[in-house]
Formats: C-alpha cells, structure tokens, sequence
C-alpha cells in the first residue's frame, strides 16, 4: 500500500513544449522595438489631441488636428486591445473574451486537427500531390546516379551486418531448420524425381550419364587392379596354384575392359538399351507404384535425420553471418566505384528511367501506400495533433506564438493608429463641408 502511494505521489513527467524559433533572441529584440514604436506612436497621438484639443477654442483650425489625433488615438488603443487580449489580459483585467491563445489553447488545437485532418490529410490532395512530384521519375534517376548507389550499397551491407548481429544464433538455426525440414517433408519426392529424370530420358541425356559413369567405372579399374588381384587370391581355394589366380585376374579385367569399351564405342550397345528400358520402368514406378514412393519418402526421411544434414543446415547461418559482416566490414570494397552493388542499383534506376510504364507502375505503388497510410492513420495524426497541444504550457504556448507573428502584430497597431488618423481627418473634413 505504500509502495502504492509513493507512485502515486511521483510528478508526472512534462510534456514535450513548443520548440523554440530558431534565431528567438533577434525575433524578441525585433518585436520590442516594433512594439515601443506602436506604443510611442499611440501615447504621441493622445499628446497631441490633448493639446489640439486644449488649444482649439483659440485657433479653430486645430479641430482638424484634434479630430485627426482623436481618431489616431482611437484605432491604436482598439488594435492595442485586440493585439494584447490574443495573448493575455489587458492590463490584467478579467474581461471576456481576452487571454484567447492561453485560454483556449485545447479549443485551437482541436481546430488546427482538424484543419489539417480535412485540408492537408486527404486521399485527393495526396494523390494531386504526389502525380505532380513525379516521384517515381524522380527516384529512377536517383537510383541511376552512381554516387548515390555507392551510398546505398554502404547502408545496406552496414544495416545487414547490424541486423545479422542482433539476432541470436540459436534462434535463427532453428527458424532454418524448421522451415527448410518442413518444406522438404511436405514434398513429395517420387512425383518431382519423376519429372525430372522424365525431362533427362526425353533429351537422351541419361546416356551421357552413362558414358560417364562407364569412364569413372574404368578408371576405378585402373587405380584398383592391386586390390581386385589380392581379392581373387583371397577368394580361391588354397589349392589353387598362382598361375591360375593370374589368369582368372586378367581375365576378368579383361572382360570388365572389354565390355566398358563396347558400351562407350557403341551408341546401340544391348547395356544401353537395358539401362535405357530400366530408368523408363524406374520412372513409371515413381509415378505408379506406392511401394518405390513409400520408398523414396523413407530414403528422404534418412537424409533428413542424417547428421552431416543437420551440420550442413546449421552452418547456412554462420556462414551467411560471417559473409555480411565481412561484407559490412569492408565498406570501401562494398561501395567502391563500378562495383557489383552500384551496378546493380544503377542498372535498376536506368530500366525504371527508361521504361514510362515502369515509372507509372512506380508511381502508383507509391501512390498506393501513401493514401493507404493517410486514410489508415488520418484521425490518429489528429488525435496526436490534439494531444501534443493539450500537452502544452498555456503560458509557454501564448509566448511562442507571440514570439512567431508578433512583429505583424505590432505593425497591426502601427496601421490602425496610422488609418485611424486619416479616417479621422476624412471624416471631419466632410463634415465640415457639409451644408
């Protein structure tokens, strides 16, 4: 419970405030002088109807000095009022309607939402927008630039590098090892194999294959003739004489030699023909027969569980990590001038340049997601509008604003005291002339 209460009692953390205008101790200095020289301006007309107004009974031609003075004094102070109640109490009077920014900061900050909610964060003024820009134009050619490409090729190998080495190694082993056993057990061996020793046998390809399997057969023959010599002596009855082991060595070899010949030197050899007839049978029995799939699915299952496997599957990673660091570590070779990233990247910026449906397709892709994001996200930008201005200091805020549009304000009061005067004179010289 007290734990409770002294989280309870801990200050909530301030709200971001407005950021300060850039160069603020010159707008401020800027500001004040206007405003001396609109209260100068306003306290010089009240001096001078105070005297014309003094003096006019003597010299009846001040009335047009007292009128103009009279008016002068009469717009300055009402643009002095409305210019001071957007910021602050007049005086510090409790009088409706003034302080407005301070005191109606929220109701603005709604309005402004709301403003920008219907005006700025549409579907049609994005799509007007960006058409206008010619985003993908624009892109394609920054793509094409090369200096532009050697930076993207830097970022990327540094942003690959830094993401490989956030992950945890254990963790993706395993994502790679679940996603490729399952794909591979989902699939069917006999159908795939099938097909494709179907495409082998239709080119005639699998008697290359046998060409060279009888060359590797016989050169296996030849580095061997030591051990097939020692295993027929090891297979006779020890009766047998020497000579005799010999003879039946040579000629098996010779048998073997020869028959390897024949198969090489005759496109029409029988062997051929059987080994011919027996993949044909082999791939109706992988399309036809359950026995040789069920078979195949079994052999599948030994590579799967075998261990040089799962070592092969679990160094994919290492050796992809270690390749995107080196990678990463070497950004010179990475982004260097004519390289293989740059290229890439220029290459693809120049097809889009050169290809005006590309950069059409281009441009309403991006069209696309930029009025996806603007109808998803529209009422949250204008919550957020909201919220950030609810956040504010009331005082701070009037502050910044005053700061932003203070010196149009005091030109404002320049004006009105300036128009005020000739309104005035006008006025009163009319009704001089009047009958």
């Amino acid at each position: 419970m007290a734990a409770s209460k002294e989280l309870q009692a801990e200050p909530r953390p301030l709200a971001p405030q407005p950021v300060a205008i850039a160069d603020e101790a010159e707008r401020k200095r800027g500001m004040e002088q206007l405003k001396f020289r609109a209260t100068m301006l306003l306290v010089a007309s009240s001096v001078v109807f105070v005297i014309a107004r003094w003096l006019e009974a003597r010299y009846p031609w001040l009335g047009y000095v007292r009128a103009t003075a009279e008016a002068s004094m009469v717009g300055g102070l009402a643009d002095w009022f409305a210019v001071t109640a957007l910021f602050r109490r007049p005086m510090g009077l409790p009088i409706p309607h003034t302080a407005i920014i301070p005191s109606r900061k929220d109701r603005l900050g709604r309005t402004i939402a709301a403003f920008v909610q219907k005006n700025f964060l549409t579907r049609e003024v994005i799509e007007s927008r960006l058409r206008n820009l010619k985003v993908g134009e624009k892109l394609a050619r920054w793509l094409s630039q090369p200096e532009n490409a050697r930076t993207i090729a830097r970022q990327a190998a540094s942003a690959l590098a830094s993401g490989a080495q956030m992950l945890r190694d254990d963790d993706v082993r395993a994502i790679i090892d679940k996603s490729v056993e399952e794909r591979i057990r989902q699939t069917k061996v006999a159908p795939i194999a099938a097909k494709v020793l179907a495409v082998v046998a239709e080119s005639n390809q699998h008697q290359e294959l046998l060409n060279e399997a009888v060359g590797v057969l016989a050169r296996a023959l030849q580095q061997n003739r030591d051990l097939i010599r020692q295993r027929v002596d090891q297979e006779s009855p020890w009766w047998v004489p020497t000579a005799v082991d010999d003879k039946i060595y040579r000629k098996i070899m010779q048998g073997i030699e020869r028959t390897l010949i024949a198969v090489q030197n005759d496109p029409k050899h029988p062997l051929r023909a059987r080994f011919d007839q027996a993949l044909r049978t082999f791939i109706e029995n992988l399309q036809q027969s359950s026995a040789t799939a069920d078979r195949a699915e079994a052999i599948k299952r030994d590579f799967l569980e075998a261990e040089s496997v799962r070592r092969f599957s679990a160094s994919l990673w290492s050796d992809a990590k270690d390749a995107l660091i080196k990678f990463a570590d070497q950004p010179d070779e990475v982004a260097r001038e004519g390289g293989a990233v740059e290229k890439a990247v220029t290459t693809f910026g120049e097809a889009i340049a050169n290809d005006p449906d590309l950069v059409r397709q281009l441009d309403s892709a991006v069209t696309d997601v930029a009025t996806f994001l603007v109808t998803r996200y529209q009422q949250d930008v204008a919550e957020f509008i909201v919220h950030t201005v609810e956040g504010w200091d009331a005082k701070v805020t009037a502050d910044r604003v005053e700061l932003a549009i203070g010196r149009d304000l005091q030109y404002i009061r320049i004006n009105g005291t300036l128009v005020g005067a000739l309104a005035g004179l006008v006025i009163y010289t009319l009704s001089k002339l009047a009958p």
